[in-house]
């Protein structure tokens, strides 16, 4: 995420995703952090989806800023999940405390099609 790729969108449901890149290291943590402060304390959507399917990797300053901002969500009434995690991640998230419910679509593959 060293070129300071956070992408933030709110989809039709009103949802605010914010969708990071890359392996998040301490070059990351600012920018990262003040996303997901400001998202919750002054944008406050009712759900705030933290989308990681591109994120290869987290250190333990960004595995902390995550799990916070499940609870500084919970403080401020707004829903946190994170979605599209690989296993690797999801386990590292759960090690840390965040629950295992905020998380979803754990270890799968996102495709721009879908075969019905």
């Amino acid at each position: 995420m060293a070129d300071g790729t956070v992408d933030i969108a709110t989809s039709p449901d009103g949802s605010l995703i914010i969708q990071p890149h890359g392996v998040l290291d301490a070059d990351d943590a600012v920018e990262l952090r003040r996303a997901l402060v400001n998202a919750v304390r002054h944008v406050r959507p009712l759900r705030l989806i933290l989308d990681l399917q591109d994120v290869r990797g987290l250190d333990p300053i960004n595995l902390g800023t995550l799990a916070a901002a499940c609870h500084l969500g919970d403080d401020h009434k707004v829903a946190v999940f994170l979605d599209n995690s690989s296993a690797v991640v999801a386990g590292q998230l759960t090690a840390a405390g965040v629950a295992r419910h905020r998380l979803r679509g754990v270890g799968v593959a996102s495709t721009s099609t879908v075969d019905l």
